[in-house]
């Protein structure tokens, strides 16, 4: 294993597949203080008002020295970093320069797999597209993003699971090498959860079972897992030991956006139906136009509750055909609201999602991030159909769609603040200005 120290030459010899994880380092703070140079050096907090119970997107490095982590209620951040300098984020902007950091990789290899905006994978295996060693790849790809101004820390190994370890053992702009052969000595002492797809349920589960090292996991038997965890069973076994194939796919080949969603955190809780309800068709419209935008149709609606900082719930549909039309897909999240919330219950964030985009596209992608299961407690996802289907649109909503359509158009042009309906203009200065943190939707 290597750092971003010296590497021993022993290492400088690859055989079999090379796969890396580049992973930006608090990339949201960082662009911030790329571009104010007044910021460098000083904390850094990108998120939401800590008046209007905001949430933390990303804190820069001097700001993590004071316990300010990601996720956190921005009163918290406050309350731990008082000197800290505060901003909204400019989304534009983190897309622009993760545009020039993919381009770096692209230089490298095409077999790039962007999976946030500030994160891919790529595959760099020797006799592919160069004999180079990897690991100078990896320092070379380092070097370069770091002349755009940012930082990124890589890890390298011989499967996605073990880059995306790797990646995270050694940050800020750290290269961590998991040479061929040396998986399950890398693997077997850390924790259930460093595993990327283990959350705090699946590592309550493993736990109660007496199962708290990936080397522990690495020895279970495949078909008592599967009786235990379903399908994901043998396979998180089979990734604890080392021995995943992975392949990196293109986005012209495996679509960069698994899903495409929008959510937002409100000052004040939500308790009314007539609330709840026209939060879920204000966040459904954001996710419209975005699908729009990205020219995207998805038979997948979700829609998602949080009832405070320890309490979440999502619950899901299939629809019959795939749509872009908010008027479709939001009013089948309205309709979900009756299997999920109760009249009087506390609404604190509302988030709607759209996924499904294609054929044999079975799983949804961590629709957002983490999120749902580090709040969670307990969190219900379900599946069924909606009671409209979207092959028997009405007139009226082909009408609306167009119209949405125009809207789009015009808040392109003139700004986003430039036409609201009035269901959009009661929650003005309503929410807290959190950035939303479902970063694969990029």
């Amino acid at each position: 294993m290597g750092t971003n120290g010296e590497i021993g030459s022993g290492l400088l010899s690859w055989s079999g597949p090379a796969i890396g994880l580049l992973d930006l380092d608090a990339f949201f703070a960082s662009v911030e203080q790329l571009d104010h140079p007044e910021w460098r050096g000083k904390p850094v907090i990108v998120g939401g008002s800590a008046h209007k119970r905001g949430v933390v997107s990303t804190a820069s490095y001097e700001a993590r020295m004071y316990g300010v982590h990601s996720a956190m209620p921005s009163s918290q951040a406050m309350r731990l970093c008082p000197n800290a300098i505060w901003t909204r984020g400019r989304f534009d902007r983190y897309r622009e320069m993760s545009a020039m950091v993919m381009s770096v990789i692209l230089d490298e290899t095409p077999l790039m797999e962007q999976v946030s905006i500030d994160e891919a994978f790529f595959d760099i295996t020797p006799g592919r597209f160069s004999k180079e060693s990897p690991i100078e790849i990896c320092r070379r790809i380092q070097r370069r993003v770091g002349e755009l101004g940012v930082t990124c820390s890589i890890g390298l190994g011989t499967n996605k699971t073990i880059a995306k370890i790797a990646s995270e053992r050694q940050k800020p702009r750290g290269i961590t090498i998991v040479a061929p052969g040396t998986e399950p000595s890398f693997l077997a002492p850390l924790p259930v959860r460093a595993m990327s797809g283990v959350g705090a349920a699946t590592e309550r589960a493993l736990l109660e079972c007496g199962i708290n090292t990936l080397g522990q996991l690495a020895r279970q038997d495949p078909e008592k897992m599967e009786k235990r965890f379903g399908v994901s069973g043998p396979r998180m076994v089979l990734r604890a030991a080392g021995q995943e194939r992975s392949e990196v796919r293109p986005a012209d080949e495996a679509g960069v956006v698994k899903s495409v969603s929008n959510e937002r955190t409100f000052a004040q809780d939500l308790r009314k139906r007539d609330e709840v309800e026209a939060a879920i068709r204000h966040v459904s419209a954001l996710t419209g136009s975005r699908l729009r935008r990205k020219g995207l149709r998805g038979r997948r609606v979700t829609l998602k509750l949080r009832f405070d900082m320890t309490h979440t719930r999502t619950i899901q549909e299939m629809m019959d055909e795939a749509t872009d039309n908010e008027h479709v897909f939001g009013e089948a999240a309205v309709r979900l609201l009756d299997r999920c919330w109760a009249e009087g219950t506390p609404v604190r964030l509302v988030g709607v999602a759209v996924s499904a985009f294609g054929e044999g596209q079975g799983r949804q992608l961590e629709l957002f991030s983490d999120m749902s299961e580090a709040y969670a407690a307990p969190q219900d996802v379900t599946q069924g159909k909606t009671r409209a289907a979207t092959g028997s649109l009405s007139h009226d909503k082909d009408e609306l769609r167009e119209l949405s359509v125009a809207a789009d158009e015009v808040r392109r042009r003139f700004g986003k603040d430039a036409l609201a309906y009035g269901r959009d203009l009661r929650f003005r200065g309503g929410t807290t200005g959190t950035a939303p943190m479902n970063k694969e939707d990029f």
